[in-house]
């Protein structure tokens, strides 16, 4: 099992002077510790259970892009990007940006988008959940065709592109990876089955997320497509490091499952140290898992 860290939190204590610091060394440790992908939000606003508008939030990928230059080996990703965000033209230029700066090391994770206030709040069109769910499934046969060598046009219902041109490639071969995150089991997991390399499962239990991949197994049967070859993830609300052994039960059972990487959330006022105790305390034993 591989791990995941996933920096949702910008707002502790000092963060006015200290928040570019605590970011910098826990993806500085991530790397070195042996995290497997490093992963931030996408969001203009913080979410409200993390302290609303008032709480700081940086722009994903350019904090992507400053964490490609800090680290080496580490897996990039927002989780996930809201498909109302960018123009999917656009989505595919900067993703591909950062793959070439990290080396060959992004994953573009990206849903259909949820947080309305923060649309609303700065003027950015929120449509309805089916057009969202619409313009997700257009945005991922848009960035594939970016990303092969069909450079001609695109004719969808909500975008329309004359030229798909994307010069340089990515490094990625033969594309950096997608991840569709969320596990709506109509149109969620059938885009995973469909156009996706990734899973990402909110993991509120054994159970539930067994059920989970047997609906998306039954997509990709559906489809034709090779259920096997998707890396299934999951994102646990728990803090490993109250009780190590208990996570790596845990763990287990996801692993048994097919789950290959969780992702965790640093917990407490300081990242850098919780970081520094995962990679020492917990990844060494996870390789067993």
């Amino acid at each position: 099992m591989q791990v995941g860290v996933h920096y949702a939190n910008f707002g502790h204590s000092d963060w006015q002077t200290r928040l570019t610091e605590r970011l910098t060394e826990t993806a500085r440790i991530a790397d070195q510790g042996g995290v497997d992908l490093l992963t931030v939000m996408d969001h203009w606003f913080q979410m409200e259970t993390l302290g609303g508008p008032e709480a700081p939030m940086l722009e994903g990928y350019t904090t992507l892009g400053y964490l490609a230059g800090l680290t080496e080996r580490v897996r990039l990703s927002l989780l996930v990007t809201g498909v109302t965000y960018r123009h999917p033209g656009l989505l595919a230029k900067t993703v591909t940006t950062l793959d070439r700066l990290s080396g060959g090391r992004a994953l573009l994770g990206i849903g259909a988008a949820w947080y309305e206030r923060e649309h609303r709040g700065l003027g950015v069109p929120f449509p309805p959940m089916a057009e969202r769910f619409e313009r997700l499934e257009e945005t991922l046969r848009i960035c594939l065709q970016m990303w092969s060598d069909d450079d001609g046009p695109f004719e969808g219902r909500h975008f329309r592109l004359e030229e798909t041109v994307c010069v340089p490639p990515p490094l990625a071969r033969p594309h950096p990876p997608i991840l569709v995150g969320g596990s709506g089991e109509r149109k969620t997991l059938r885009m995973v089955a469909e156009h996706a390399q990734a899973c990402n499962i909110f993991g509120e239990s054994p159970d539930r997320v067994r059920h989970k991949l047997e609906v998306l197994r039954g997509h990709c049967e559906r489809l034709g497509t090779d259920y096997d070859a998707i890396e299934k993830t999951v994102l646990v609300n728990v803090d490993p490091l109250e009780d190590v052994d208990g996570f790596l039960r845990l763990m287990g059972e996801y692993a048994a499952l097919g789950m290959s990487l969780v992702t965790l959330m640093p917990v407490g006022d300081d990242p850098v140290a919780w970081t520094t105790e995962l990679c020492d305390a917990v990844l060494p034993r996870l390789t067993d898992v």
